[in-house]
């Protein structure tokens, strides 16, 4: 067991550091907003957590390289201590990369004798390092929403990659697949990994509804623009009307005209935006909004697990090797349940009946973040194939748009 967690471990932090090979080195300290952080930032702070989190209490002749490492890359475990400002970590020009890529050397070197020499608490430790792995794919996930933000900002619109685009497809008509409701098991169920959040299973009663066989497009939000919907108050909730007017949306993020031209900026830097392709970057107000211009609703989490856990579907996403949505295929059965984009639920980020968080600083992983957002589920073309599942959950504020979050949409049945 030691030697597989160790494999996987090696595995992940090698990845993260082969999505960095296309950054010069001037990209490494960008930080366009305050909720985005640094490339070098995310390298470090994934280290830090495998330090303070395995090293630190389980291996005692373990010095960490620099102690002040402690408050400059925690990110937000107050148990832990004080934290670095997280609007100044674009301003962290020292350590170099190179100090940093040397930190995780010294970190990952640590690791090893961890886990490959016999341990008294080996049933603590190597449930940690797991947690630690997914810790660092959600921040690989990161490292691209926040990379591809800070680059949007550039006048220049530079890309990550240079464009290795897929030939359009033309979507499918939506159909809508039914399903009878009734008493369903929610949450994680399995001997794997699974974050704390998505237990305990418990029941959940579900009234029948339908679900949506693939994503809404770029070209439906489109009709949803072109019909006022961004002027029409009565399509929004009250905050997310606010959050309109307030910021002036017209359309999604990253989405511009140029000489009557639509495009949108991707990874692989300003291209034409395609009507075929899921509409990205929405908040959850702007999917509430267009799934009542389109009379329907967002789904609920569990009615998204439900249908997920039936018929999980393909999973690519970031494996496939393409950084940006596609469109999807000409099949029959329900599509981009992963791969594509993170679908806003109509959920709020609650926690399950009898949830209990950890007693020590790693219970504020998941737990003091319950409060004021709402759920996504799925995968998004940034995540790996075996880190997303049918029961986990993501969460964002629903004013959000940097992360990759798309439209899935739903209908109430009448019960027979």
């Amino acid at each position: 067991m030691t030697e597989q967690i160790h494999e996987l471990y090696q595995q992940t932090r090698r990845q993260s550091e082969i999505f960095c090979q296309p950054l010069c080195l001037e990209d490494y300290g960008l930080q366009a907003e305050p909720f985005t952080s640094p490339p070098k930032w995310h390298l470090a702070h994934t280290t830090w957590f495998f330090e303070t989190f395995l090293l630190k209490p389980y291996l005692p002749d373990y010095q960490s390289p620099e102690p002040r490492y402690e408050v400059l890359f925690n990110s937000y475990y107050n148990g832990i201590g004080a934290q670095h400002p997280r609007h100044q970590r674009g301003l962290l020009s020292r350590p170099t990369v190179a100090e940093v890529m040397q930190y995780r050397q010294i970190v990952d070197t640590a690791i090893a004798s961890l886990l490959l020499n016999p341990h008294p608490e080996q049933a603590e430790i190597v449930p940690r390092v797991r947690l630690g792995v997914e810790h660092e794919r959600q921040h690989q996930e990161l490292f691209f929403t926040d990379l591809k933000y800070s680059l949007a900002t550039n006048p220049l619109a530079p890309a990550y990659l240079e464009n290795t685009g897929r030939p359009a497809t033309t979507a499918p008509p939506v159909t809508w697949h039914d399903f009878p409701g009734g008493l369903h098991e929610t949450g994680y169920e399995g001997d794997g990994f699974c974050f704390d959040n998505e237990l305990p299973r418990h029941r959940t009663y579900l009234a029948p509804f339908s679900f949506a066989s693939r994503l809404v497009t770029n070209g439906e939000y489109q009709a949803f623009i072109d019909d006022g919907g961004y002027q029409r108050p009565e399509l929004w909730l009250a905050d997310g009307w606010t959050t309109v007017c307030e910021r002036n949306w017209q359309a999604p993020h990253y989405w511009q005209e140029k000489d009557g031209e639509r495009l949108e900026f991707s990874l692989y830097g300003l291209r034409p935006r395609l009507n075929e392709e899921p509409v990205c970057h929405v908040s959850g107000y702007e999917a509430d909004a267009y799934a009542r211009w389109a009379g329907a609703r967002l789904p609920t989490e569990q009615e998204w697990e439900q249908v997920a856990s039936g018929d999980p579907g393909p999973v690519a996403g970031l494996d496939d090797g393409y950084l940006h949505p596609s469109p999807a295929r000409n099949e029959d059965g329900i599509q981009q349940l992963y791969g594509s984009c993170w679908q806003w639920t109509q959920s709020a980020y609650s926690p399950y009946p009898g949830f209990r968080p950890s007693a020590d600083a790693i219970g504020e992983y998941n737990g003091k973040f319950m409060s004021n957002q709402w759920v996504l589920r799925g995968g998004s073309c940034v995540s790996t194939a075996d880190h997303v599942r049918p029961s986990y959950r993501n969460f964002f504020y629903p004013l959000d748009r940097w992360q990759f979050s798309g439209i899935r949409l739903a209908q109430s049945m009448q019960a027979e």
